[in-house]
């Protein structure tokens, strides 16, 4: 089981930008797919962004241009840079971590941060 635990949240004005950071122990990071979702109360949790084992990147349709996420292996840590920040990406941010593949679906991922909270202000 690999450990997980993300930092960067807060409150922000509309249009500014946040970075969130996962850093993540217990496991060999290169092997790992990783993940951004979020989730807000009453709504399921959602993908917003991931990235593959071998460096490629996917972007829910909501984020594309204005999110960019980065893994450094070295590091053990995956980051989110969020641009253009909307009040709509309000959420409580989770990173999460699987075998191999990336998937989009929160059901195929085992291992979860706490969270951390984001707030847009509009």
């Amino acid at each position: 089981q690999v450990q997980l635990v993300e930092s960067g949240g807060g409150l922000v004005q509309a249009g500014g930008s946040l970075r969130l950071s996962c850093a993540a122990s217990g496991r060999t990071f290169s092997s790992l797919a990783m993940a951004w979702f979020r989730q807000v109360p009453g709504k399921e949790r959602e993908f917003v962004a991931g990235s593959r084992i071998g460096g490629s990147t996917l972007y829910a349709d909501s984020v594309k241009g204005r999110f960019t996420i980065s893994r450094d292996n070295a590091k053990n840590t995956l980051n989110l840079q969020m641009n253009s920040l909307k009040p709509e990406d309000t959420a409580v941010y989770y990173c999460a971590a699987r075998d191999l593949y990336l998937r989009t679906n929160p059901i195929d991922f085992g291992s979860w941060g706490p969270g951390t909270q984001v707030i847009v202000s509009s």
